[in-house]
């Protein structure tokens, strides 16, 4: 596996690393090539390679590949993708809510006021936190981000359901489930005055600002 002087060495410890093999013919040749590789790798997400591959992951003729919006060409990529990371976030003995649990999934209602995984400001008492401490060893590892078992999320003051996956398989199913919309959710929300009509359904191009990701 190359490695240009840029960027991170992705054969700096081989021996840890699982090199996938993605064979990409005609077929594909000419589509994006993080979705390429999804095609091909199955078991990765689409995002998870577009992350290796800006790490200098990927690699075809021994040259490094770091786009990943670039076109896919004939040939055996190659991507190195490291072990999973442990997670970061400490198990705290934290009560939870639980609408259902069984080997394979758990089913939280998470209050108002907890994060549901740790980041700046919320680096401890969220859902992950307690996940880890009711759950132990047996949640699912998020593609070596420190955000065991989570598939989906909820703000922070927002109460409501959390799905977690406590196996690696469950976690690619209720990925597959929510990517696809394929799950309906239901959202109450409290409303200063009486909107009229009292029904209906409001439609509009909704979604995060090119310019403030926040």
């Amino acid at each position: 596996m190359a490695s240009d002087p840029g960027g991170p060495a992705a054969d700096e410890e081989d021996e840890a690393f699982d090199l996938r093999v993605a064979e990409i013919g005609a077929d594909l040749a000419g589509e994006r090539i993080d979705k390429a590789l999804a095609a091909r790798l199955g078991d990765l997400s689409r995002a998870r390679i577009q992350a290796l591959i800006a790490e200098g992951r990927l690699s075809l003729d021994d040259e490094v590949v770091r786009d990943a919006s670039a076109r896919a060409r004939a040939g055996d990529y190659v991507l190195a993708v490291p072990p999973p990371a442990p997670a970061e976030p400490r198990p705290e003995a934290i009560a939870l809510s639980v609408f259902f649990e069984d080997a394979h999934l758990i089913v939280v209602d998470k209050p108002a006021g907890m994060a549901v995984h740790p980041a700046p400001g919320s680096e401890s008492g969220t859902l992950v936190n307690a996940l880890l401490h009711h759950c132990g060893d047996s949640l699912s590892g998020v593609g070596g981000v420190a955000r065991p078992g989570i598939v989906h999320r909820i703000d922070k003051e927002t109460s409501g359901v959390v799905v977690a996956a406590k196996t690696d398989a469950a976690h690619q199913g209720l990925s597959a489930l929510f990517a696809a919309h394929d799950i309906e959710r239901v959202y109450v929300a409290l409303v200063r005055g009486a909107p009229h009509p009292a029904r209906g359904t409001i439609e509009g191009r909704i979604a995060r600002s090119t310019h403030d990701r926040k």
